[in-house]
């Protein structure tokens, strides 16, 4: 017994009608999403190179966008039950080629259909429990990436303490050697002031020794 026909799969679908593209090249796109949830269908089709891949995505979600709001379903919940691409109008050109010939040139087209339904009971448990894992590993993640900064952070500021310390430091025996440099010069200032003083009362002692060398020198000569 063969399965229901194209016209009568159950679900929301969206057709798009005489795109200038191989039905060969639509269905290759289309094998990769079949059967899939939309979450992951869209996934598959952003990281598909393809040129098919971006009409096929628009076509999913003209889909979804009918189940959400012509039949009330979540798009959470919905999954491609059916996907095909049947073949469209084909021009036919011709090119010129040797000897007086004609080359047939065929510009295919295509009807891509997306049909999409609600996932059952058992398979949404599933969907659910996996995005569940997903979300607390991805929660699991955050904290430590947030963990690993308040780390990093943490370890940026000691750094920058002990470098403020270690300046603070510097700065200090700065002043210090600046100080002990002002109080040597005070000391080695008086020291120049007692010397001076010295030469002075030494310079006076001097002449009046020679005073009274040259007194007694005279009193001598009188005799």
């Amino acid at each position: 017994m063969t399965g229901p026909k194209t016209n009568e799969r159950p679900g929301t679908r969206a057709t798009l009608r005489g795109y200038h593209m191989s039905a060969s090249k639509a269905r290759v796109v289309l094998n990769l999403i079949r059967g899939e949830d939309v979450t992951t269908a869209r996934e598959i089709l952003a990281a598909t190179t393809r040129e098919a891949a971006d009409v096929v995505g628009k076509v999913l979600a003209s889909a979804v966008a009918n189940a959400v709001n012509n039949d009330d379903m979540s798009a959470d919940e919905l999954y491609v039950s059916a996907c095909f691409a049947d073949e469209g109008v084909t021009l036919k050109r011709f090119t010129p080629r040797a000897r007086g010939r004609a080359g047939k040139i065929r510009k295919r087209s295509c009807h891509i259909t997306v049909i999409v339904s609600r996932l059952d009971e058992d398979r949404l448990g599933v969907l659910r429990a996996a995005r569940s894992a997903q979300a607390a590993a991805s929660r699991t993640r955050r904290v430590a990436s947030s963990r690993r900064r308040a780390d990093q952070q943490a370890s940026v500021n000691a750094r920058e303490t002990r470098a403020a310390e270690a300046e603070a430091e510097a700065l200090e025996a700065v002043a210090l050697e600046a100080e002990n440099t002002e109080l040597e010069n005070t000391q080695v200032d008086a020291l120049v002031d007692e010397t001076g003083v010295e030469a002075q009362e030494t310079d006076v002692v001097e002449a009046a020794t020679d005073e009274t060398v040259s007194d007694d020198a005279t009193e001598e000569t009188d005799k």
